[in-house]
């Protein structure tokens, strides 16, 4: 009698014989999803798993949520056409309707929207696009850590690129701060260099076509930017007359914590990249931009699938959704909540070494705790003194237009507190901590410059009782992997004896582990 290979196995085998090299989740997650709803994913063995992948932030509503699928289904019942090209039909109507009435008042007055292929890479494209043709200007400004896409112009402007026509400018952050001090001094540092890779004639730099960033780099690491840099950027942008885009591919639709992500710092860009969750889980991507930019000839930019009528039915729905209930206020509120608890968490274990994000996206880093960290100050460099706990000295009020006004002096003398230099990247510790959140059945995803950052992107719909699991499946798999890491290492520093005399490899001395609880248990 033959014996039958079990449906999930032989699906993941066929998935790899068959399937690119290139495929990148599959790897991480070998599960075959049958059922999902909301936060919850069924596998073909029936296992049941809690979704903080979210389809890398698509799914703003979590899976198959039934405002959308009844979008979905009025369009399938109604006999209206699926595919228009860009034609004009009463559901693109009502979508574009429906987005404008979300966008930053200062853009919606006087924007124009591009149709682009249904991937948010080719609004990148089209945006680049855009500017060059609008400017008459070549060259583009992006920074250290960016993600845009996987085309060639999107991944020019990306973080990895070399030998392109983008100027690579540093983004702030405090951890792994490219100037050593993090904060508002951190931020004040890479404004200057901004303003002088911009103003001096030897840079190397040409005024660029525009500048292209991420409120919050996502793939990046989880970090976002200081609302005042962000003002900064727009002043800078401004005063020297480059568009700014804004890549809100990811951080859009409420995910931050505010509609869109620009709107914590009042800034008002004048291009606006948008994609995953603006189709309601269906692909689609477009373009928002001010309207003086409009100079493209008919066919400057096009695409085949441009006129995807369930995604924007369904982002019709989504869009109406987060903006009727609030969402966006609740993943403020919420996503408040899991940072304070992950950084409860953190005091507990070396192994991360910084908590990060806004809204619900947020970010864990894995380091280890036995590397080359140290202790650093403030002082030292000759950077404008101000206090590392405000903004003073850095900001001032934005404009009417979101625009803010040029750096104030500062007001007050600083107090220069140490500041603790990083520890090394652990992205095995990382891949360690993602697998065993699988185990108990939570996904996750990894990014950042090493891809040792721990990712959650819940859908902006998860209730406080799914929130808490999902930290305690986290704080339980972390736990784990730490003590497994520990112990494989101590098995690498301490060999048993080799009685075939082969030679071992040297290790490091073992580390310390923090006391684990019984967490795991409860996990399920």
């Amino acid at each position: 009698m033959a014996v039958t290979e079990p449906v999930p196995e032989g699906i993941l085998r066929r998935q790899s014989a068959r399937e690119s090299a290139a495929r990148t989740y599959a790897r991480a997650l070998p599960i075959v999803p049958v059922r999902a709803r909301g936060l919850t994913i069924e596998g073909a063995d029936g296992r049941r798993y809690l979704d903080c992948l979210s389809g890398a932030g698509t799914l703003a509503l979590g899976h198959n949520h039934p405002v959308v699928l009844e979008a979905i289904r009025g369009v399938l019942d109604s006999g209206a056409p699926l595919h228009v090209l860009d034609l004009a039909t009463p559901v693109k109507d009502a979508f574009i309707t429906e987005l404008f009435r979300t966008l930053p008042p200062g853009l919606a007055d006087h924007a124009r929207v591009q149709f682009c292929g249904p991937a948010g890479t080719d609004a990148v494209e089209a945006a680049l696009k855009l500017v060059r043709a609008a400017t008459g200007r070549t060259g583009v400004l992006a920074f250290t850590g960016a993600y845009h896409g996987m085309t060639a112009g999107s991944l020019e402007a990306s973080g990895g690129a070399y030998d392109v026509r983008v100027a690579r400018l540093p983004y702030p952050q405090d951890y792994r701060c490219p100037f050593g001090v993090g904060g508002v001094r951190g931020s004040e540092l890479a404004a200057r260099w901004t303003e002088s890779v911009l103003d001096d004639p030897k840079s190397g730099v040409r005024r660029p076509a525009g500048m292209i960033l991420e409120p919050v780099q996502g793939e990046g690491g989880v970090i976002p930017a200081p609302d005042a840099w962000m003002r900064r950027m727009r002043q800078i942008t401004v005063d020297r007359s480059i568009p700014l885009i804004a890549d809100e591919v990811q951080t859009g639709v409420g995910r931050t914590g505010a509609f869109w992500a620009v709107e914590h710092s009042g800034v008002i860009p004048d291009v606006m990249v948008l994609s995953k969750a603006i189709g309601g889980s269906l692909p689609l991507a477009v373009v928002v931009y001010r309207e003086d930019l409009d100079v493209w000839q008919p066919g400057a930019h096009a695409g085949t699938f441009r006129g995807n009528q369930l995604a924007m039915a369904a982002g019709t729905a989504t869009l109406a959704y987060v903006r009727e209930h609030r969402l966006a206020e609740r993943a403020a509120v919420l996503g408040a909540r899991m940072l304070g608890r992950l950084r409860d968490l953190a005091r507990d274990f070396p192994c991360i070494g910084d908590v990060r994000g806004r809204g619900l996206m947020i970010g864990v880093e894995m380091v280890d705790p036995e590397g080359a960290c140290g202790t650093g100050e403030t002082g030292g460099i000759d950077a404008p003194l101000v206090d590392a706990h405000t903004d003073a000295g850095f900001d001032a009020p934005a404009d009417d237009d979101g625009v803010g006004a040029r750096a104030a002096k500062p007001r007050t003398e600083p107090q220069l507190a140490p500041v603790t230099a990083p520890c090394p990247a652990d992205p095995a510790l990382a891949v360690a901590v993602q697998r065993e959140c699988l185990r108990r059945g939570l996904i996750v995803e990894l990014g950042g410059r090493h891809a040792s950052v721990v990712r959650l992107l819940p859908p902006l719909t998860i209730t406080d009782e799914q929130a808490a699991a999902v930290l305690d499946r986290l704080a339980d798999a972390v736990a784990a992997a730490a003590g497994n890491h520990a112990r494989a290492k101590g098995r690498r520093d301490h060999p048993q004896p080799n009685p075939l005399n082969e030679p071992s490899r040297p290790g490091r001395p073992p580390g310390r582990v923090p006391h684990q609880g019984g967490r795991a248990e409860r996990a399920g």
